[in-house]
Parts: C-alpha cells; sequence; structure tokens
C-alpha cells in the first residue's frame, strides 16, 4: 500500500486524484489531504476517504471541520499554513499530489519536495516562482518530481524510460506544449476588450477552476507552462515553442535531433495524467475510455496570435530576465486575475498588468533567487504594486 497526500483535495485536480485512486484502493490509501476553505468539500471527502490527517489553510475553516467530524473519528484536523508544510513533508507518506491553485503552493510542495518524497507537480506556480530552488531542493533530497500538468506529463511520457526531470534530455531539439486556445480563439484584440468573465470561465475542453480557466483564456496559462517546462526539462527558451491545437487531443509533441517527432495524444482529462503519475514507472486504468482518431475526425494546429494574447511573449520576456522575474509575473497575473473575476477591469488588462509589474522590477527582484525569502518579497512586493495600480485606476 502507498500512502497517498493530496494537496488540495477539493479542487478539481485533487477530486480526480482521489477518484483513480480509488480505482485502485488495493494499492494506495489516502494518508492526509489538504484544503483552503471549503469546509463543506472536505468533510465529504474526509467522511468517504479516512484519512490520518486533514489540513484547512484557513483556521476557521479548521476549527468548523473539526466541529462537524463525527466523535471518535480518526482523521486529525489542524489548520494554517505551518500545518499545510508539516502535511507536504509528513514522513508517513509515500506520494504527495501538489494540486494548490496559485502562489499558495509554493511553500508546502517545497516542504514535500525537501522530505525527498515522490511528489506529482500539478501546480505549475512553485516551479514557475522558484524553479531553480525546487531543483536544487529536489537534487539534494532526492525528491522524485513527476509533472501531472498534461502538457509536461506527455513531454514525459515521450522520453526515454530513464529520464528524470531536472535533466536536460538527451538528443532532444525542441519541445512543443499545446494550447487548446481556450473560449476566444480567433478573437481579435478589439474584441476582447469587451470579454466577459461569464464567457471566459467557457472553457471548450476542459473542467477546471475560474483561476486557471481564466489564464487559459488570456494563454497566461501557456505562459506560465513554458517557464515550468523549461525547468522541468533543463531546456532554454528557443528550445521550447507553443502551437494551439483546439481539440485538445495532442498534449505535447518532443522533436529529436534525428529529425524524428514523438507526440503525446489523449482524452481531455486530467485523470489520464494523474493516473500515469500515480502508477509510475508502471500504468494503470485511470477510468478514462481510449482516444478514437476516428471519432475525432481531425486535428488541426495553428501559430497562438501574439498580438491577441501576448502573454507567451511575456513569459520568454521573463525567462530572459531570469532572477525572479518570473515570480513577479506569475504574483501581478493572480491579483490581475483576480481583478477581472470581480469586475474590476477589462480582460485585456490582465496581461497588461502583468507586463506593467516586469517593466517596473527594481534591482532587487531582478537578482538571482538565491533563497525562498527573495522569492516571497518579490511575490509581495509585485502584489501590493498590482493592488497599487488597481487602486489609482479606480480612484
Amino acid at each position: 500500500m502507498e500512502r497517498l497526500t493530496v494537496l488540495g483535495a477539493t479542487g478539481t485536480v485533487g477530486r480526480s486524484t482521489l477518484d483513480v485512486a480509488a480505482r485502485h484502493a488495493d494499492r494506495y490509501r489516502v494518508h492526509g489531504l489538504s484544503a483552503n476553505r471549503d469546509v463543506a468539500g472536505m468533510l465529504e471527502l474526509c467522511r468517504q476517504y479516512r484519512p490520518a490527517v486533514a489540513v484547512m489553510a484557513d483556521e476557521a475553516a479548521a476549527a468548523e471541520l473539526s466541529g462537524a467530524l463525527e466523535a471518535g473519528d480518526a482523521t486529525r484536523v489542524l489548520g494554517g499554513a505551518e500545518a499545510l508544510c508539516a502535511l507536504g513533508a509528513d514522513p508517513d507518506a509515500d506520494v504527495v499530489m501538489t494540486a494548490i491553485v496559485g502562489a499558495a503552493g509554493l511553500m508546502p510542495t517545497l516542504a514535500a519536495v525537501e522530505a525527498g518524497h515522490r511528489v506529482l507537480v500539478a501546480n505549475k506556480e512553485p516551479l514557475v516562482m522558484a524553479g531553480e530552488l525546487m531543483m536544487r531542493a529536489a537534487q539534494a533530497s532526492g525528491a522524485v518530481l513527476l509533472p501531472i500538468d498534461s502538457e509536461h506529463n506527455g513531454v514525459f511520457q515521450c522520453l526515454s524510460p530513464d529520464y528524470r526531470c531536472g535533466q536536460r534530455p538527451a538528443s532532444v531539439r525542441r519541445v512543443v506544449l499545446t494550447a487548446s486556445g481556450g473560449p476566444f480563439r480567433g478573437w481579435s484584440a478589439d474584441q476582447l476588450e469587451h470579454a466577459t468573465p461569464e464567457q471566459a470561465l467557457k472553457h471548450p475542453n476542459w473542467e477546471m477552476g475560474p483561476k486557471i480557466t481564466i489564464d487559459s483564456a488570456t494563454m497566461m496559462n501557456k505562459a506560465l507552462e513554458l517557464i515550468e517546462a523549461s525547468w522541468l526539462f533543463a531546456l532554454r527558451s528557443d528550445e521550447l515553442d507553443v502551437v494551439v491545437h483546439p481539440q485538445s487531443l495532442v498534449h505535447a509533441l518532443v522533436e529529436f535531433d534525428d529529425g524524428s517527432t514523438l507526440a503525446h495524444l489523449g482524452r481531455p482529462d486530467m485523470r489520464v495524467p494523474i493516473a500515469h503519475g500515480l502508477a509510475w514507472p508502471q500504468r494503470h486504468a485511470s477510468g478514462v475510455s481510449g482516444l478514437s482518431l476516428i471519432e475525432a475526425g481531425r486535428l488541426d494546429f495553428e501559430a497562438p496570435d501574439d498580438a491577441a494574447f501576448p502573454a507567451i511573449g511575456l513569459a520568454r520576456r521573463a525567462m530572459r530576465l531570469g532572477g525572479l522575474a518570473a515570480a513577479v509575473m506569475n504574483a501581478a497575473n493572480e491579483v490581475a486575475v483576480q481583478a477581472f473575476l470581480d469586475g474590476r477591469i477589462g480582460f485585456r488588462r490582465i496581461v497588461d498588468l502583468a507586463a506593467e509589474a516586469l517593466d517596473a522590477l527594481r534591482d532587487e527582484h531582478g537578482a538571482a533567487a538565491e533563497s525562498i525569502e527573495q522569492v516571497l518579497s518579490a511575490d509581495a512586493w509585485a502584489r501590493e504594486r498590482t493592488g497599487a495600480s488597481l487602486e489609482a485606476a479606480h480612484a
């Protein structure tokens, strides 16, 4: 039996992870679960999976969950950021799925890596914010990182069976990540000025949480994935590319020095990469049916529209700047996405605010990310600056 911890258990990826694990109850036992404030969702999961530990990032939510569990329940309930990191590092776990959305996932993911766990990385922000520190920690602890984002998992599956993340893959010339194009594929910059949150949240292919769905609509999700890929696979910006593929059936392509290109295909269901990560280096059933190319009918590919969707170019700029630039871009984007969801700014203003944060980088935030404290400081600075820009615009 492998003991499984799921950080971000009540989200889409967390629930999909538990769904796959439940299909193999002879192999996995749920050890720990975490959530932010979703007491009802966590209560449901605790009753179903009976974890040893449940952590709510919000301490008031932890108290509510503790009161809601039945007397005599074996689940220990903890609350707060320190408890969340302790759960990530808990030596009683064998496998840790990190699926906390946004920068909030940084510290518990780092804790899991430093503890030397097998870490299934579904939240891209930790590697975007602190990729060098994260890969250094994995090397020191012996942690095995397995990418769960469908695109990065697709790349991983195209590489040799002995490949480990953090190494430069042998004989690889180029890696291509695919993007669905989101709900606004084909829209002009002028049309995007009038895009609403309701429209942006209607992704054509994937079922995801609101933040990542908005990121998909702006293509910031793909921008962040480029940065994540550079750390996972030790590749330069010019060795990474993006192609728009509206069917979301081809997830990644890997081009080799001999001219061969391998592609990873599968249905747009997160249970596929999750099952791969859980079972690695073997495979087992995910609950997802196989892909029929006859049923699919066609596979289309096109170049991204950089004029209407400038996020990918912004990510390449952050990669050139290096240091803490990606952390600053990510933080500004998180603030901007929430402002858009709250109806405070227009759609195109999201990426503009992230670009403005890069423009305003101070010398200390352009330095190498030598400590997690520097990363957190840059993150806080970018959030404060972006928040101030929003306030000034509404003054």
